[in-house]
């Protein structure tokens, strides 16, 4: 039901959430050797909100040919979490790059109040629908 109610919004949501903690993660760590800035696949979470299937409606699935192979792990809501390649390595081993990163988070942050102020309107319709008013 709610599905109906919020559509996609409500799984974005959640994508941003998790994203602004990862982005937050990697400012936090900026001067941490060897750190590896990480963020999550759009792409991978709007495939799974939207229900995209494979061929001959076969759900996408991690093909797994060799033992020791690790399971496939994603966090709720279909996000793949990977890491980045930097432009310019430090020479710390650590690949964030603190102004991009913070221009992400300010990219986030945003779309996140959009959305959330997308639901409220809407659960402000909906109550006043129920209310008769």
């Amino acid at each position: 039901m709610s599905d109906q109610l919020f559509g996609i919004h409500g799984d974005a949501l959640v994508y941003r959430s998790q994203r602004m903690g990862i982005l937050a993660s990697n400012i936090a760590n900026s001067d941490t050797p060897n750190y590896k800035a990480r963020d999550l696949s759009f792409t991978d979470a709007l495939r799974s909100a939207a229900g995209a299937q494979g061929g001959a409606g076969q759900a996408l699935t991690l093909l797994q040919n060799q033992p020791g192979q690790l399971q496939a792990s994603h966090p709720p809501g279909g996000a793949q979490e990977l890491y980045r390649i930097p432009d310019q390595p430090a020479l710390d081993g650590n690949s964030v790059d603190l102004e991009r990163e913070r221009v992400r988070f300010t990219e986030n942050a945003v779309s996140y109040q959009t959305t959330l102020s997308f639901l409220n309107s809407r659960i402000k319709g909906i109550n006043s629908a129920l209310t008769g008013q």
